[in-house]
């Protein structure tokens, strides 16, 4: 039999694991290679697809003409707070820095003077009312009465007697008639005559003594109705002094003028003070005031209603309107400027009196300008510039833009964009140029 010998026979079983093991690095490499190319396909296809964006449109709008400014805010109204009547405080209803209500109650004066006076006023309107009905008495009417003479008991007495006087009177000459012609008839004799004609004198001085005591009478009666419209005029009198008494009470009660704020409080419980002394003093701050210095040059174009926004240190950011509302006819001789007021809404009080602010006044003239949201726009940290992308056929292409004024969420652009593209307004930070996009 043949033998191998042994060292064919260790060639032969390395011979067998080269193999092996070469066909197991070539498995290897072929699997690598497909992975890689499977990694390289899927990155590509995630290149390809859209990046998911909002747009916008950039627009073109009329740009104002402004006059840049200086000034200070002034409070609208300043009211030193002063009692309408001496007296001692007796409570203060405010502290500084409080916002009160028009009408509010600023303070109190001890009222006790003013209410025993206002008694005593009340007490007069009565005693002149009893008065009014004493006089009414006497003239015989009752509440209210209108005059009339003849409604008197003595006028209706002696208007009685004067006509009976007068009947007396109309028969005796009637008599002394009828006797003096029979006499010129020759039927009489004289004698019997005069004492029909003694009657008549006789009558005739009755009716005169009657009519006498009647004008007397009813001149009593006018002077007692004289008497009742001066009580009447006196009642008139006395109920005005209690409403006089009556504002006295009221007026120990200080009351804000207008809403507004506290900014000083001059006096404390216990104080005496009189109409000249300051309790406290009231700011009306909505609207409030800005006094600007506007130069001479610029003057000539700022009219009354004109537009005003201004931006304070306090608030940074955030902008407040109003109009012009006074202009200053005369320019400062040393600064050569005059000064503008403009009345600015504030209706959360945000604005104090005493900020300093910076102001823009509109003025005739203006151009026109692009505009884009602010959201379009971003800051490019490395090169210091803003950037937005314009969309076309679906395709961002990214723009270096130049920023002019601000209005709202909306900045002007000088340059790099025209009016009627579109730009993106979301995901800016996965954009780039020739990034294809889905809206």
């Amino acid at each position: 039999m043949f033998r191998l010998s042994s060292h064919w026979f260790d060639a032969a079983i390395k011979l067998t694991l080269f193999v092996v093991v070469a066909s197991f690095a070539a498995g290897c490499g072929s699997s690598s290679a497909n992975n890689a190319a499977a990694t390289n396909s899927s990155n590509t296809a995630a290149e390809d697809a859209p990046i998911p964006i909002t747009t916008a449109r950039a627009e073109s709008r009329a740009v104002p003409a402004f006059v840049q400014a200086t000034g200070s805010l002034v409070a609208d109204e300043v009211s030193n707070i002063a009692p309408k009547v001496a007296g001692k405080i007796s409570n203060i209803s405010v502290n500084i820095g409080d916002f009160v209500s028009q009408g509010a109650v600023i303070a109190k004066i001890d009222d006790r003077d003013a209410r025993l006076e206002l008694a005593a006023r009340q007490a007069a309107v009565k005693q002149s009312q009893v008065a009014v009905r004493q006089a009414e008495a006497r003239l015989g009417l009752g509440p209210k009465g209108s005059f009339n003479a003849s409604s008197i008991p003595e006028v209706r007495a002696a208007n009685s007697a004067y006509e009976l006087a007068r009947a007396e009177l109309r028969q005796a000459e009637t008599n002394e008639k009828r006797y003096r012609e029979l006499v010129e008839s020759g039927d009489v004799a004289m004698i019997t005559y005069e004492q029909y004609r003694l009657v008549r004198d006789t009558a005739q001085a009755r009716v005169n003594t009657a009519k006498e005591q009647l004008d007397a009478q009813i001149n009593a009666a006018r002077q007692n109705n004289e008497q009742i419209r001066s009580a009447e005029a006196a009642v008139e009198a006395a109920r005005t002094a209690v409403q006089i008494a009556e504002q006295g009470v009221a007026d120990t009660v200080i009351r804000a003028p207008f809403a507004g704020f506290i900014s000083a409080r001059e006096v404390a419980v216990g104080e005496f003070v009189s109409t000249a002394t300051v309790i406290a003093t009231l700011l009306r701050t909505n609207p409030i005031k800005i006094q600007m210095q506007v130069a001479e040059a610029d003057v000539p174009s700022i009219g009354l209603g004109r537009g005003v926004s201004l931006e304070v240190e306090a608030y940074p950011g955030r902008r407040f309107s109003g109009v012009v509302t006074a202009i200053n006819p005369a320019v400062d001789a040393t600064s050569r400027s005059a000064i503008v007021e403009a009345s600015i809404e504030n209706g959360d009080n945000a604005l104090r009196s005493g900020m300093f602010a910076t102001a823009r006044v509109t003025k005739e003239g203006g151009s026109t300008g692009i505009f884009i949201p602010k959201s379009a726009v971003y800051n490019h940290a490395p090169t210091q510039s803003y950037r937005a992308f314009v969309i076309e056929n679906g395709v961002a292409k990214l723009k270096v833009i130049q920023l002019g004024t601000e209005e709202g969420d909306s900045y002007q652009i000088l340059s790099g964009i025209e009016a009627e593209q579109m730009v993106a307004t979301s995901n800016l930070d996965q954009l780039y140029e020739g990034a294809k996009v889905a809206q």
